[in-house]
């Protein structure tokens, strides 16, 4: 599948590529794309279901892998990789697989192990979301209120509402991430471990469970070599939270070209 995505900084060198977790897009790791883009080639992604890539029914972690696979190759065949959340796994099931693809690795707030954090609740709220009475995304917000108290999720949640459209609709495949939940949450059990020798960072928010005890030893299992950093003041979304920490951590780690 030939996924969307954007390239900024110079367009030589090995390119650093950013992936982002569930229900978002490409433009959620902008404030480090634009600190890395610098000196580096970067490329932020959205992957399939998400933003302006292509929806399937497929949304389990090969085919996400074969995706930034396709998108790696066409970009020269090797980068560094970064993935967020959902992003994370994608990106540490390619380094498992193709491990020539990867140069260095950066795995942030997520661990190879399945989790038991309800997301489905928040595709429930977006199908419920009568999207025929609505102009502004004042009045989503108001409309998801109840059932997303968070702002800040709501927030998140609705910059994938395509207000230009008549009327306005999810960019994300619901029903196809909703039919795939139990694979996103969870972590396939016949991926290889230990294939992947190039530098590793874990980056973890101090705010965060998702990076517990557990998820460490997953961690080390699977990547020996890992490095695990956290950061403070950062919960899962540690990229919003504390962004230019999270971009010069980056920058440090990856280096240049």
């Amino acid at each position: 599948m030939k996924l969307h995505h954007i390239q900024t900084g110079p367009q030589d060198g090995l390119p650093i590529l950013l992936v982002h977790g569930l229900y978002g897009q490409g433009r959620n790791l902008g404030a480090q794309a634009r600190r890395l883009s610098q000196t580096r080639r970067v490329v932020t992604v959205d992957l399939r279901n998400h933003g302006d890539s292509p929806h399937d029914d497929r949304a389990d972690y090969r085919a996400l892998a074969d995706d930034l696979g396709g998108l790696i190759d066409d970009l020269g065949g090797r980068v560094d990789l970064v993935g967020h959340s959902m992003g994370g796994k994608a990106a540490m099931a390619l380094a498992l697989t193709r491990p020539q693809a990867v140069r260095r690795l950066v795995v942030m707030d997520i661990a190879p192990i399945a989790y038991a954090h309800d997301q489905t609740r928040y595709i429930d709220a977006m199908e419920a979301l009568d999207t025929t009475a609505i102009t502004r995304r004042s009045q989503a917000d108001a409309a998801l209120a109840d059932a997303v108290p968070d702002a800040g999720t709501r927030a998140f949640l609705l910059q994938n509402l395509d207000l230009k459209a008549d009327p306005p609709v999810w960019r994300l495949n619901l029903g196809a991430l909703r039919a795939a939940m139990p694979a996103i949450v969870g972590w396939p059990d016949d991926l290889p471990q230990g294939t992947f020798d190039g530098p590793v960072m874990a980056l973890r928010g101090a705010r965060s469970d998702y990076v517990g005890p557990d998820g460490e030893a997953a961690l080390r299992a699977v990547f020996p070599q890992a490095r695990i950093v956290t950061l403070k003041d950062a919960g899962h979304w540690l990229h919003a939270d504390a962004p230019e920490a999270v971009a010069e951590t980056l920058a440090a780690f990856l280096g240049e070209a």
